[in-house]
């Protein structure tokens, strides 16, 4: 696994394709996912550090977590199928024990920004995003 950092944020307000750009943290790698309007708008107000009056979902997640006395380890981009990138959330208990939770990426990479979590991409998958692009 590679670590990234959150480089850029593309929101398109009046389309569908919102972007993220994921950067090799020691290196010169770079990964672009396609996300959804929500959810780039949850890692941008993350970024900001912009909290709304109320908690939306990915705050609301985020608060569920830590209620729970567990902590997002970390979040690992997994695999890419058929133009699909698959994530997991890796949920450290407070018995120390690891729970990972299935994700879509845009949803794990929001978790990770709000809470400061690493991410990780599978060298797999930035292999084949490189060949396809």
């Amino acid at each position: 696994m590679i670590e990234m950092r959150l480089q850029s944020i593309k929101i398109n307000d009046t389309g569908d394709r919102q972007y993220i750009g994921l950067a090799e943290v020691d290196g010169d790698r770079s990964l672009t996912i396609v996300i959804g309007y929500n959810e780039v708008q949850a890692i941008d107000r993350f970024v900001k550090d912009v909290r709304p009056p109320r908690p939306m979902t990915h705050e609301l997640v985020s608060n569920l977590i830590e209620a729970t006395g567990a902590r997002v380890e970390r979040v690992d981009v997994t695999e890419l199928r058929g133009g699909t990138y698959f994530a997991m959330i890796r949920l450290l208990r407070s018995d120390g024990t690891i729970a990972e939770v299935d994700a879509r990426p845009s949803d794990a990479i929001a978790l990770a920004t709000a809470l400061k979590s690493p991410i990780f991409v599978a060298e797999d998958v930035l292999r084949e995003a490189s060949a396809a692009s």
